[in-house]
């Protein structure tokens, strides 16, 4: 019995609430078309659309490599007898890493100066007998052939001469390539060959990676490398008002996660097979943290998109025919307008083509506004990044009041069958 009265009691409640909600439902659409008739004009941040130039920071991948790496390979051959450094240091360029028997080089620079100071007295002799034969000659002491000879024999010597001294540099080179030096500083790899070794004329020793500075070589989008051309042109070439950057993903925060550098490179011609122009940049790393082979990107501060049309990026929303903003018309009432959309400049969007000069665009919170509605024009300062800010600060309170909301409905609900239960019983 008591389950039937609680039924009936539930089929009653239900009932009653149909009937609120039908009401509801009925009196709803009256309110809704009275507010509307009688709703104020819409209160948002309205300029009007003007050619400018907008300044632009845009980042691009690179791959690093140390493009002065240089790989020590012997040029003579003999015994590896001594390694002057630990594998890992940092060298400086002209200190001294093997040596390779310069006992035996230099016992054949000695022989060789032997053998010029051989030839040079062998010349000093026919310089004597070429004289002598000379004035016996003027003299009739002698024939014309003997004179000839003897000038033959001069000239013989000072070619020895000659060929003595091209040994003896030649020589003295080797003793030097005897004795291997760095040829650049940078941080110098594994010995590839260990001391007692015998190596030859070619063999490999080891690799020096210079890390401070750092050359980073990338591509820029031609249209990217035609703007830049063209501010650069505007300054007579001086790429000094453009900074760029190097961060390492990975590493981004912390203290070798991001160098600072210049770029000091712009290519003269386009890649036909990928459209683009190479650049470089050149970053100081006196610690050493970032090193050839990672991937990274570079990014440029001070770049520029000229005669440009930009609105705020909150202004810019989907439609069903593509991106669009709210333009006003006479009346300052909405007009949806698609646009072609360009490059995002930090909080701007730079807009290609739907828009002309002179116009009202909204660029406050287009939150809200539906075409035909009538606009109340706020002016607005061209803070667009402050304008954003305040947008997602509006937001983010909304979503938490919203959230609020739902958390006292779910209480409230929560706290319904426990009333319901103790009517039942």
């Amino acid at each position: 019995m008591k389950r039937v009265i609680h039924l009936g009691r539930a089929s009653l409640v239900t009932l009653i609430a149909a009937l609120a909600l039908t009401a509801c439902g009925q009196e709803q659409p009256q309110e809704q078309q009275s507010q509307q008739q009688e709703a104020p004009p819409h209160p948002v941040e309205v300029t009007e659309i003007a050619r400018r130039d907008i300044p632009l920071d845009k980042s691009y991948p690179s791959l690093l490599r140390s493009d002065i790496e240089v790989t020590l390979v012997a040029r003579v051959s003999g015994f590896l007898e001594e390694r002057h450094f630990e594998p890992g240091q940092m060298v400086e360029q002209g200190d001294r890493l093997y040596t390779i028997e310069p006992d035996l080089y230099q016992a054949t620079v000695n022989q060789r100066e032997a053998d010029l100071q051989s030839a040079r007295a062998e010349l000093a002799r026919a310089q004597r007998d070429a004289q002598r034969f000379e004035q016996l000659l003027s003299q009739n002491s002698v024939s014309r052939q003997q004179y000839d000879q003897a000038l033959a024999e001069q000239r013989v010597a000072q070619a020895s001469v000659a060929q003595a001294e091209a040994a003896l540099t030649s020589a003295n080179l080797d003793l030097g390539y005897s004795n291997v030096t760095a040829p650049v500083s940078g941080m110098i790899s594994l010995s590839q060959i260990n001391v007692g070794n015998l190596v030859t004329s070619g063999t490999e020793l080891a690799t020096i990676t210079p890390l401070d500075p750092l050359e980073v070589r990338f591509q820029l989008p031609q249209r990217d490398a035609f703007e830049l051309r063209r501010q650069l042109a505007d300054s007579a070439g001086d790429m000094s008002s453009i900074t760029a950057h190097l961060s390492v993903p990975g590493l981004a925060g912390s203290a070798g996660g991001e160098l600072a550098g210049r770029l000091n490179f712009l290519g003269s011609r386009v890649d036909t097979g990928t459209s683009t122009v190479q650049a470089s940049a050149t970053f100081d790393n006196p610690d050493g943290e970032v090193l050839p082979g990672q991937f990274v990107r570079v990014r440029l501060e001070g770049l520029k998109r000229f005669d440009v049309m930009a609105v705020p990026e909150i202004a810019v929303t989907q439609g069903l025919m593509g991106p669009r903003v709210f333009v006003l018309d006479d009346e300052s009432k909405a007009r949806e307008r698609t646009v072609q959309l360009g490059d995002v400049a930090g909080p701007w969007q730079i807009i290609l083509d739907g828009l002309e000069p002179g116009e009202r665009v909204v660029v406050g919170d287009p939150a809200g506004i539906e075409p035909g509605m009538e606009i109340d024009p706020v002016r607005f300062d061209g803070d667009a990044e402050q304008l954003v800010d305040d947008v997602e600060e509006a937001e983010a309170q909304e979503q938490q009041e919203q959230a609020e909301a739902a958390a006292e409905m779910s209480e409230g609900a929560g706290d319904a069958p426990a009333e319901g239960e103790e009517g039942a019983q």
